[in-house]
């Protein structure tokens, strides 16, 4: 079995990525508070969190055995 289809290396990866995506919706939440924020940071943040929502789901489908196999 590759590294990168371990059950196990998936699931930290996974817990690692979720973490990061919690606290870029604090940090976010915080700075929308915020009226004298950066937009463009703001902007930035959110995208970031899109990009982890993405892999979250990919690794998440990789975790999911094939039924079709």
């Amino acid at each position: 079995m590759q590294p990168d289809n371990d059950p196990a290396t998936l699931v930290r990866r996974l817990t690692e990525l979720r973490e990061e995506h919690r606290d870029l919706d604090v940090a976010i939440t915080k700075l929308a508070c915020d009226p004298a924020c950066n937009q463009m940071q703001l902007s930035r943040l959110k995208k970031r969190k899109l990009k982890l929502k993405d892999m979250i789901a990919y690794f998440e489908n990789k975790l999911i055995p094939d039924l079709d196999a």
